[in-house]
């Protein structure tokens, strides 16, 4: 079911603000929970509450980068904010829903310290739209690489809320909060398809296995 609250993509507005977060992947339909403290980004966060659609684009700064103003990959995910709270030592917490990619198109004048860019959502208007056939992932092979991944790392999950999620939130619920490197979220979040976001996943899952645990890294087939 739409979502009421989420606007229509003529209604998309030209300029977003862009927060650049390393390895902070937001992709449509996820949710990703945020920490506001610096002032200019407690600028951009007041900034977006006071807009109609409440974005927020959500992009990762080039892995090379180690700056106040760091290069930034071409392609993001517009969040709206769809909670909000204010803390007694002057920070924001919200939470972010992905909404749609963008492609910046330009990068605007700084306004308050944040970046702001002019953002061409129409390469990923398909993301606003509910998918016609569900998507075929080998559901299977993932989870069994992710079950050996968390055993290896020591790290405890909910098998129950895991295996019961569809297949699309649970592609997406794994793809961002998985320690992945950069460059590889990258990659995920710039995948045409479901399909592709998850094989990519797999295989990323697959390799830190190999790499880090030798034989016991091995996932029986």
């Amino acid at each position: 079911m739409p979502d009421p609250f989420d606007p229509a993509f003529p209604d998309l507005p030209e300029e977003i603000p862009i927060f650049p977060l390393a390895g902070a992947l937001l992709l449509p339909e996820g949710l990703l929970p945020l920490n506001i403290f610096e002032p200019r980004y407690l600028d951009m966060t007041a900034a977006a509450l006071a807009a109609p659609q409440r974005l927020i684009g959500m992009i990762q700064p080039q892995e090379s980068a180690a700056s106040a103003h760091p290069p930034v990959f071409r392609t993001g995910c517009a969040g709206r904010i769809v909670s909000f709270a204010e803390t007694a030592d002057g920070r924001y917490l919200i939470t972010l829903k992905g909404l749609l990619r963008f492609r910046i198109a330009e990068e605007m004048p700084m306004l308050g310290g944040y970046r702001r860019v002019r953002a061409d959502f129409a390469p990923f208007r398909s993301d606003l739209e509910a998918p016609q056939t569900a998507p075929a992932i080998d559901r299977a092979r993932l989870l069994r690489v992710l079950r050996a991944y968390l055993t290896h790392h020591g790290i405890e999950a909910k098998w129950e809320a895991i295996e019961g999620s569809d297949d699309a939130r649970l592609v997406t619920s794994l793809a961002m909060m998985c320690p992945f490197q950069p460059s590889e979220k990258q990659a995920m979040l710039e995948a045409p398809t479901l399909e592709t976001r998850a094989e990519i996943m797999t295989t990323l899952l697959e390799m830190a296995l190999r790499e880090r645990g030798g034989d016991e890294g091995r996932v029986k087939q």
